[in-house]
């Protein structure tokens, strides 16, 4: 079975939910804890979401260097697949394995809804079930989930297609270029900032862009995952 490690840090709020998103994916959950380098043979990580270490100095500043994150940095330059859902989005910019950063919502206030997608890139490991262009419901909850980067940067993103994820109608924070989440060169690494985690089940999920109540536009990705892996052994 595909096992996929789910790590923990001070202050995580949705490791238990990523892992029942997992579950629900066919795949076997795997607990990581922040303070223990061993990946116990995984084949893919979340950095699930919440506010590791209080968010103090940054986001995700301080969690970048719990010993963990040097096996998974290891790990993701080798090609495991890597989701950093939020507070891992922060986390992965803060590791340098996605460029740019984070900084507080331009309205200044905490904010929790249901978010429209457009899902742009579809070749990375966490993206491939999806269709180009298709536009998905996922809920969103941040406070500092306003992306930044310079304009050379921004430039670049946009000319290698590595915008992974856009904001479709409303920007809810200011991220620039309407920009939700990004992928690696490579494929294998994806941040966004809403919570895939939290739309993997049919009644409990905010409605598809489609007007139908699933609720499961966020399990897709998970389960492409876990396909894209199975189709490897």
């Amino acid at each position: 079975m595909i096992r996929i490690g789910v790590v923990t840090f001070p202050g995580t709020l949705d490791d238990r939910d990523a892992l029942r998103a997992v579950r629900l994916a066919g795949a076997q959950g795997v607990p990581l804890w922040h303070s223990d380098p061993n990946l116990d043979q995984v084949d893919a990580v979340i950095l699930p979401g919440g506010f590791s270490y209080g968010d103090y100095l940054r986001a995700g500043a301080i969690a970048r260097f719990s010993p963990v994150m040097t096996s998974i940095i290891d790990q993701a330059k080798a090609g495991m697949p890597v989701l950093g859902i939020c507070n891992g989005f922060q986390l992965l910019t803060e590791s340098h394995l996605l460029p740019g950063s984070m900084i507080k919502n331009n309205q200044r206030t905490f904010i929790c809804r249901e978010q429209a997608l457009t899902v742009e890139n579809i070749d990375t490991a966490w993206t491939s079930a999806y269709a180009k262009n298709q536009t998905i419901t996922i809920p969103v909850k941040n406070q500092d989930g306003q992306f930044q980067a310079s304009q050379r940067t921004l430039d670049l993103l946009e000319a290698e297609g590595l915008v992974a994820f856009r904001y479709h109608g409303q920007n809810p924070n200011g991220s620039a270029n309407d920009i939700a989440g990004l992928v690696n060169r490579e494929g294998n690494v994806v941040g966004l900032m809403p919570h895939p985690e939290h739309a993997v089940e049919t009644g409990f999920g905010p409605d598809g862009a489609d007007g139908l109540a699933n609720g499961t536009d966020g399990l897709t990705m998970f389960a492409g995952l876990v396909a894209g892996l199975a189709g490897r052994v």
